[in-house]
């Protein structure tokens, strides 16, 4: 043996021992790793079913009973449950709170060795949940006062929770439900004391429409729900106001939202471009909104609503507070367009067109019960038509007629009295107090100018059909006899001196009446119209 030889195999025999202790010391960290994996599958394992279930109960505040319960390893740890059915702790008579078709729950391999509480995965397929009439005993039972005060949100930490396909329904004390389906909730970093992401893709309830939010919600306080913070961006697409009263048209809304839960300030805009009331004709409305809103009981103060149509622009503000809710709008038109106002109220062409000023307060009651939009909304305002013509062209041209007579042009002054020959059409005013009650315009006090006229006004103009029956006194520059023409005002000729006024000319009744494409406008002598 050479001597080379000689000193690699001492080398070998003085390092042996250290070697060994190696090699143990290795299987000593495989043993240990082992028991300490055998001891995770069982004893510690977190996704045993004994453990799942209570936690599963103790999050929805109910009895939980599951279908099928299975543990899963690989690639993930966790667990899959089918067949998932919420009920009340107190009453089992009462039907399921909710069920679920399938809950898969997903961990890490990392975060099990290293004992860290934290979920990968949380996947919900077909949950479906039913939240009972406010006020009933169910309701309470669900949801006791301060059932909600210890709620901040998971103590572990859950890194994504998914759901789709689920069903959210309110139960209303009347019967039937809103049911909000939501196609896909997404929620990230869900854990207390720590505010989480959101992605909602839903279909609210009434109006039905699509709505595309996200933002982040929470930290979630318990002591003070109200506080939590929150903010997003959404979009309100394809929303259907025809199921809404006698409301007609098609919504789509964006806006922004920041602020905390019971005090959220919102800016949206929105655009309706087939607009209408019953059978009125359809207009585009666009509008923009800022508002603050209770996310505790849906109480809104609407700072600021600007709406246009047409060339007029109605600028408003007011609130929708209440349970049930009111709304109360107090809104203003400065130089608008009558037309514009009154064309989604009306089927024909508006009575009237011409420059507007209006300011107003409006009422909405609740709905229920088959109450239709017109029979809920009162309004009580003031408005003035400073120069305003009729679209009934006859209606017109009788009006036209009438202001020459009644400015002391006759038979004896060419054909002025013939309304097919008239000079251009006459310009009148209108102003006074009016309210709207059950889609029926009405006032006590119209004035309303031609020239060479005055009259003082009452009546109705309904909103439905265009109907119109204003009755009262005018007040005309020339005779009586000149309020007719032919052998009507050679018969009226005698009576001039009992309805001459002081200084001159005469004091006539009137009235104004008919449907669109009918109007009537004429003397009432005998207050018979």
């Amino acid at each position: 043996m050479t001597t080379a030889t000689e000193s690699r195999v001492a080398d070998w025999v003085r390092l042996q021992p250290k070697w060994e202790k190696r090699v143990a010391l290795g299987g000593l960290v495989i043993i240990a790793l082992a028991a300490a994996g055998f001891s995770l599958l069982n004893k510690d394992w977190p996704f045993r079913y004994r453990n799942v279930k209570p936690l599963l109960e103790s999050v929805f505040a109910s009895k939980i009973t599951i279908d099928h319960y299975h543990r899963i390893y690989f690639p993930h740890p966790g667990f899959v449950a089918d067949g998932l059915t919420m009920r009340r702790n107190s009453a089992q008579n009462l039907p399921p709170i909710g069920t679920a078709e399938e809950m898969m729950v997903e961990g890490n391999w990392l975060d099990l060795l290293m004992l860290r509480s934290r979920i990968r995965l949380v996947e919900v397929k077909g949950l479906h949940l039913v939240i009972p009439p406010v006020g009933s005993r169910a309701n309470h039972e669900d949801f006791p006062p301060g059932s909600s005060a210890d709620f901040a949100g998971p103590d572990t930490m859950v890194e994504k929770l998914h759901m789709r396909d689920a069903v959210l329904d309110i139960l209303r004390n009347e019967g039937g439900r809103y049911s909000f389906p939501i196609h896909e909730l997404t929620l990230r970093n869900v854990h207390s004391g720590q505010a989480a992401a959101y992605v909602v893709d839903m279909q609210n309830a009434a109006p039905s429409g699509r709505i595309q939010a996200h933002g982040s919600f929470g930290p979630i306080t318990p002591s003070n729900l109200g506080g939590t913070p929150l903010d997003g961006v959404f979009q309100f697409s394809a929303a259907n106001l025809g199921e809404i009263g006698e409301l007609k048209g098609t919504l789509s809304a964006q806006g922004h939202f920041t602020g905390r839960l019971a005090e959220v300030e919102a800016t949206a805009t929105t655009d309706t471009p087939n607009f209408a009331v019953s059978h009125g004709t359809p207009v585009d409305v666009a509008g923009s909104v800022q508002a603050t809103i209770n996310g505790l009981n849906g109480d809104v103060v609407l700072h600021t609503i600007e709406l246009k149509t047409g060339a007029t622009v109605v600028h408003a503000g007011g609130s929708v507070m209440g349970s049930p809710q009111v709304a109360e709008i107090d809104m203003e038109v400065a130089k608008g367009r009558a037309e514009d106002l009154l064309r989604p109220f009306v089927h024909e062409q508006p009575a009237v067109v011409g420059v507007v000023w209006l300011k107003a307060h409006a009422r909405v009651a609740p709905g229920g019960g088959g109450v239709k939009f017109l029979q809920r909304l009162a309004v009580d305002g003031g408005l003035s038509v400073p120069a305003e013509r009729m679209t009934d062209h006859a209606a017109e041209q009788s009006l036209t007629a009438f202001s020459a007579r009644a400015q002391g042009a006759g038979d004896d002054k060419g054909e002025a009295g013939n309304p097919d020959t008239a000079a251009a059409d006459v310009v009148s005013s209108l102003a006074g107090q009016v309210k709207v009650r059950n889609g029926v315009v009405s006032s006590d006090r119209l004035t309303f100018h031609v020239p060479g006229a005055a009259a003082n006004l009452k009546g109705t103009y309904a909103l439905h059909g265009g109907a119109v029956h204003l009755t009262g006194e005018m007040k005309m520059d020339a005779d009586i006899s000149h309020a007719a023409t032919g052998f009507k005002s050679a018969l009226l000729k005698p009576l001039d001196p009992f309805f001459k006024r002081k200084q001159a000319g005469a004091v006539v009744a009137v009235a104004v009446t008919g449907t669109p494409g009918e109007y009537k406008v004429g003397q009432d002598i005998l207050h018979t119209k």
